[in-house]
């Protein structure tokens, strides 16, 4: 029970890895505010707020767009007034177009780093604009987890503006931790490899799972458990004098 008491927002809870991190969450005695379009899997099955409070869990449902300001707001608000105030944000949600430079219009380019740079600037700051408020328990008053990717440090094959989102990601993450460690906040990172989540699409293409086997080392892809592990520990009291940092969940992809 490593969260036990804890609250916490999780953008992207609907689905793959968010939806794990918040079921992994939920084990460990976290009070949840899932935020999403929608609460329909995208790979199918049971809801996520279903789930939790079928196992005992609690936790709230709230439908947000990470792009927009009043929507990061009402999550953290949310939770504010669930829960009594807010320990952890995860910024996970985050959209894909599959272009490589040329073919990218900038309606695409609006709408990916609308969600994967802007939502990740709009939930720390309205996170860490409440967190800044709170007293410190040993030294901490609020702890935000993002998740990058390994194509945020290098190319995203033919999707331009995946990649540089994921970048911008990387940055904000220690940009952030600098610069508000001295407040009591904690800011990390983690890193998604090739993750298979059970959705469909170009991403589990032959040629997809092709690159994605021949680049990582350990002898398996990855699940969102692994990711949602990794996601615990920096959303923890476990882990101490680490902040700007992003680890790497990939196995091996990146050393390789």
């Amino acid at each position: 029970m490593r969260l036990q008491g804890k609250s916490a927002v999780i953008t992207g809870a609907a689905s793959g890895i968010g939806k794990a991190i918040a079921l992994r969450f939920a084990e460990e005695g976290a009070r949840l505010v899932l935020a999403d379009l929608g609460q329909t899997p995208r790979e199918g099955g049971e809801h996520t707020l279903d789930m939790i409070r079928a196992m005992g869990g609690e936790a709230v449902f709230v439908e947000a767009d990470v792009s927009n300001a009043a929507d990061a707001e009402a999550m953290v608000a949310s939770a504010v007034e669930q829960f009594g105030g807010l320990d952890i944000m995860v910024n996970n949600a985050a959209i894909g177009v599959g272009k490589p430079l040329l073919e990218t219009t900038e309606e695409d380019w609006d709408r990916v780093m609308a969600v994967n740079a802007k939502g990740v600037y709009l939930g720390c700051r309205a996170a860490i604009a409440r967190m800044v408020t709170q007293e410190p328990r040993d030294g901490v008053r609020g702890r935000v987890v993002n998740i990058s990717s390994q194509h945020g440090m290098i190319r995203s094959p033919n999707d331009f503006a995946y990649g540089t989102g994921k970048a911008a990601v990387v940055y904000m993450t220690r940009q952030i931790a600098g610069d508000y460690a001295e407040q009591g906040i904690v800011c990390n990172a983690v890193a998604p490899g090739k993750i298979l989540t059970g959705k469909t699409g170009d991403a589990i293409s032959p040629e997809a799972i092709s690159y994605s086997e021949a680049r990582t080392p350990w002898p398996r892809l990855g699940r969102p458990l692994d990711v949602a592990n990794a996601v615990l520990f920096l959303a923890s009291d476990e882990a101490t004098y680490i902040t700007g940092e992003n680890l790497m969940v990939d196995g091996g992809w990146m050393a390789n």
